[in-house]
């Protein structure tokens, strides 16, 4: 048995264990930076469609199409593998580490595209968000320094995907704890002991980052006046978790069936399928006065600070969560770099706001959290991770165990509509995407 002077010797005076720590401190605080400026730039992207439906409204059918073919060329021609929303990317190279196809799809160009395209994307008036791609770009970040820095990838390439891709859910939302669940429940479908503790430190580092450039934005949604009060919150729950379940497991059906419908189609009829997507989701903004595009962000801040308040306006109207979820569906099937929270948290939302409408008026607030949290398990079925985000990104403990309920219920019901996983199902598409590109 080693002495503990001997072991303390290696910690602090061995120069490849301080390697290892400065690649992934040095990495965590890197995605941080880069999910802050990448935060930046998607807001003005989203402010500068806004602007141009303000100015005239049926600029966007222009706009968008030209705006989602030129997305969807650059993807192909430039940036391949960026696709989508990147948590596959990492997915595939979890259970892949150190092969060729690993370093194609967490490359520093990855990083780039992914940036540059979402952005763009935003600008044409797509529902997408920003959340998934961070996971994509923090686990390339640490996966590409890990690689610049001679990492053995046999014990540190899997630690490194992991700690980037929690560092950008962290930084992207400002909810390290949510960081540490998603890395743990979606990405490694299990815990793992020998990377925790790099994980966690690199979560918080980049979380702090983030928080530091954002220092006006620690609750991502604001703060929600939400209470319980279980001799009446235990019909929302009932009713939100069946719902949300329900509506997000179609809408995951949906995505993964014609992801896998249109693979076919893509290599030669990309053009019209982007034209036809693009005139789609500019359909659905003119329906809905230009909510239905863009993150969701604004539009969900209002839902769950004003719910309840007499003094606060945030109708949308009643057909905003499924004009929300139809475009967003259309953006994603293009192919178009962008992720999926964001605009599922914004369409749970507005389906909270919808289902308070059969409640009492002080329990507006509750259902929409609640809503918000079923509608969000539906899509991606990972219950802890959903009920997390929602408590961090809201500052509620009021609502903790409603919050759970409601997600474990959902998640139940969305595995009867949606048998496997979203981000399994479109890894698996993407694999087969990769494949078909080397056939040809």
């Amino acid at each position: 048995m080693n002495h503990p002077v001997h072991q303390l010797k290696f910690r602090f005076f061995n120069l490849r264990v301080w390697r290892t720590n400065i690649v992934f401190w040095g990495g965590a605080i890197m995605v941080g930076l880069v999910a802050a400026i990448f935060a930046l730039l998607a807001d003005q992207g989203d402010k500068l469609f806004r602007g141009i439906i303000a100015y005239n409204a049926y600029l966007p059918f222009f706009i968008t199409p030209a705006g989602f073919v030129l997305t969807v060329y650059l993807t192909r021609k430039v940036f391949s593998g960026s696709e989508g929303s990147g948590i596959p990317q990492a997915l595939i190279a979890i259970e892949d580490p150190g092969r060729k196809l690993s370093n194609r799809l967490l490359s520093m160009r990855m990083v780039i595209g992914k940036v540059l395209m979402v952005v763009l994307a935003l600008c044409s008036g797509a529902s997408s968000g920003r959340e998934g791609p961070t996971v994509h770009m923090g686990a390339a970040i640490l996966h590409s320094l890990g690689k610049y820095a001679h990492l053995p990838t046999r014990y540190f390439e899997r630690g490194l995907i992991l700690t980037g891709g929690g560092a950008g859910l962290a930084a992207a939302f400002n909810t390290p704890l949510a960081g540490i669940i998603f890395a743990i429940e979606e990405m490694a479908r299990s815990y793992d002991r020998r990377n925790s503790g790099m994980m966690m430190i690199g979560v918080v580092l980049a979380g702090m980052t983030a928080i530091f450039v954002h220092q006006n934005n620690y609750n991502y949604y604001g703060t929600s006046p939400a209470t319980l009060d279980f001799s009446r919150v235990w019909l929302g729950v009932v009713i939100c978790g069946v719902t949300g379940g329900l509506a997000g497991g179609v809408f995951g059906q949906i995505l993964i069936t014609g992801s896998k419908k249109l693979r076919a189609y893509m290599p030669t009829h990309w053009l019209l399928i982007a034209v036809v997507s693009g005139w789609s989701v500019a359909t659905l903004s003119l329906l809905s006065g230009g909510v239905s595009s863009g993150t969701g962000y604004f539009e969900a801040k209002q839902i769950v600070s004003c719910a309840g308040l007499e003094n606060c306006d945030a109708d949308f109207g009643l057909m905003y969560p499924f004009y929300k979820i139809l475009a967003t569906a259309a953006t994603y099937l293009t192919t178009i770099p962008g992720g999926l929270f964001s605009p599922s948290l914004a369409s749970g939302a507005g389906l909270g706001a919808d289902l308070a409408l059969f409640f009492p008026a002080e329990m507006a607030s509750t259902i929409v959290i609640l809503g918000m949290i079923g509608y969000f398990t539906g899509v991606v079925q990972t219950p802890i991770t959903a009920f997390v985000i929602v408590m961090e990104m809201t500052n509620n403990h009021d609502l903790v165990l409603a919050m759970m309920a409601t997600a474990l219920i959902s998640s139940g019901v969305s595995k009867i509509v949606c048998k496997k996983p979203i981000y399994e199902a479109l890894a698996e598409n993407l694999l087969k995407m990769i494949s078909d590109e080397k056939n040809r």
